[in-house]
């Protein structure tokens, strides 16, 4: 195996996802974005490939950019849903960062005809 496969596969959302603190007092965004994110699906095993678009206003702590990509990267030989694989990524940055503000789009890529477009916003209220 090689270091970058062993890196992704012991990834360790606990150990592994650094944060560090937030040095700025004023309101900012923050955005990121993640164009090779994969995955498999849960059901037929065939890949999934996905764009993820973060932004995030800071409280107290930013994400490591290293560590969030290490994350995503995890994800691909996993077998999770597009709804499943948002909302995991979302609640984890939510738990480590509590940003003021946090919003993350999964775009995924078009399969069988379908085009999947996954959004959470911190701001919605339903």
């Amino acid at each position: 195996m090689k270091y970058g496969e062993k890196i992704i596969k012991e990834f360790d959302i606990e150990k592994d996802m650094e944060i560090w603190p937030n040095e700025n007092n004023k309101d900012y965004i923050i955005k990121l974005t993640l164009p090779e994110f994969s995955c498999l699906c849960p059901r037929s095993g065939y890949p999934d490939f996905a764009t993820i678009y973060i932004e995030y206003c800071p409280d107290k702590w930013v994400v490591e950019l290293k560590a969030i990509k290490l994350y995503i990267n995890s994800f691909r030989d996993r077998h999770i849903s597009h709804e499943n694989s948002a909302n995991e990524i979302y609640d984890v940055l939510q738990a480590k960062l509590q940003p003021k503000y946090l919003k993350l789009t999964a775009d995924f890529n078009p399969r069988g005809n379908v085009h999947t477009i996954i959004e959470i916003d911190s701001s919605l209220t339903i």
